[in-house]
């Protein structure tokens, strides 16, 4: 995994332009980067232009092979027959089984569409669906990325601090725009957090992403999460929660980079809350305000704990108190003090990973022969919010499917020529036939206090 040097020149100049918030600066670039030990240089970017076809009114792609299994979709890698560039397609099958499979499908698609942002996967395309008689499944063209953070946190590959503070920096970026957009991922985890050879990493798989209700008096399904990075109010059955559940699974995930072992592993949600409870200690009345009555009745039961928040030193060499603190402000029990995305952003131990990131991984700043030009937002938000007030009137599943189909078609009213899926080919064939996630894959199930 290839990691930059940045230089002292560079990183006076970008601090300027991050403090002050100004216009962009252009920062002396030398010819060679200081390299880290082990950490190649990073690939240089080339802007390619697309040229439009209009010999041929749509083209095949062609499956590969298969990258990825989710519980809503399988994944595979692809080559663009436009431009010979490999690609990811995902499959959303069986998709209109029920009006709430239609919605969420809906949901998901909209999303892919909205997010414009390098840390948030997104839609390059969609294919071109088939007569609406026989519209069963949905293929998404989306970048392909090389790996995801659990491949890279249980392999040998050895993780310095640099990775960890630029993985750490790219993750928050992306949540600070999605939580801009009034998104909650809900499934934030190693495995949905893809990685590139050259470290840039993108937030992906949004199929339990929906709204943030802002309405406590509704309602809000407990079946998100998986266990290990699950936050403690959805543990102990809060009917109502925040973006702050992200945050939560955010520093889980820094505590596994550093450590590079999961941080929670129970057998159970409730040996999941007792070990939680094990590290932050027993939480007051007010922190657990909205937990369920038997949730409060089984911390009240137990023994009194203290925190052991010290132990997180123990994690690895780069828990240093910078690292230390800025998890200590993720791991909180009660979710309206945990901190922001924004703020976290904002933390000293963030700086590094900001500087290296935009010295020579981002596509939003860019060198010029006189030096670097740094943008005027490092971390852009969106506006206006993602709007999810379509859902309302979704009442058929006829209705839906018509909906979704037009959607898709009016994505593609662009200038590249569609794409479609040869349905002679062998790679299809055993694409079409994929199944999703196998049942110990699927999203958990929510546990039930008595």
């Amino acid at each position: 995994m290839a990691l930059c040097g940045t230089t002292a020149s560079n990183a006076a100049k970008m601090m300027a332009a991050y403090n002050g918030g100004t216009a962009a600066v252009a920062a002396h670039h030398p010819h060679h980067h200081h390299q880290l030990p082990h950490l190649p240089p990073p690939a240089h970017h080339h802007h390619h232009h697309q040229h439009s076809h209009h010999l041929q009114q749509q083209l095949d792609i062609e499956p590969d092979r298969p990258i990825g299994y989710g519980a809503f979709g399988v994944v595979w890698s692809v080559t663009d027959p436009r431009d010979g560039k490999r690609v990811a397609l995902k499959k959303m099958p069986n998709v209109f089984q029920n009006l709430v499979s239609c919605k969420r499908v809906f949901r998901e698609l909209k999303m892919l569409c909205f997010f414009k942002h390098d840390n948030v996967l997104s839609a390059l395309d969609i294919l071109q669906p088939p007569h609406i008689d026989y519209f069963e499944e949905i293929y998404v063209v989306t970048e392909l990325m090389q790996s995801d953070l659990h491949k890279i946190i249980v392999s040998p590959q050895p993780l310095s601090s640099d990775h960890v503070k630029v993985f750490l920096y790219q993750i928050l970026r992306g949540l600070k725009y999605l939580h801009s957009a009034g998104i909650l991922h809900r499934d934030i985890k190693p495995g949905n957090l893809l990685v590139n050879s050259n470290c840039v990493l993108k937030i992906c798989d949004f199929g339990l992403a929906r709204v943030e209700e802002l309405d406590e008096s509704r309602h809000m399904t407990q079946e998100v999460v998986t266990q290990y990075y699950r936050a403690p109010e959805i543990l102990m059955g809060s009917r109502h929660y925040s973006n702050a559940i992200d945050i939560w699974s955010v520093g889980c995930i820094f505590a596994e980079l550093l450590g590079r072992r999961i941080l929670f592993q129970a057998q159970s949600p409730i040996q999941q809350l007792d070990l939680i409870t094990d590290l932050l200690g027993t939480p007051s009345l007010e922190a657990m305000r909205t937990a369920c009555e038997g949730a409060r009745a089984h911390i009240l039961r137990g023994p009194h704990k203290q925190p052991s928040l010290p132990v997180l030193y123990t994690l690895s060499s780069q828990a240093t108190h910078e690292a230390v603190h800025l998890l200590c402000r993720m791991l909180v029990f009660d979710p309206s003090k945990r901190i922001s995305a924004k703020d976290a952003m904002a933390h000293p131990y963030l700086d590094e990973g900001r500087l290296r990131y935009h010295t020579c991984m981002c596509k939003c700043c860019y060198t010029t022969s006189s030096g670097r030009v740094y943008t005027s937002d490092f971390e852009p938000v969106t506006n206006p919010k993602f709007d999810d007030g379509f859902e309302k009137n979704l009442t058929s599943v006829r209705q839906v499917k018509e909906i979704i189909h037009q959607f898709i078609l009016e994505q593609q009213k662009g200038n590249r020529v569609p794409l479609c899926i040869n349905p002679q080919s062998a790679a299809f064939k055993s694409f079409i036939s994929s199944t999703v996630a196998q049942p110990s894959e699927m999203p958990p199930s929510p546990l039930v206090w008595e």
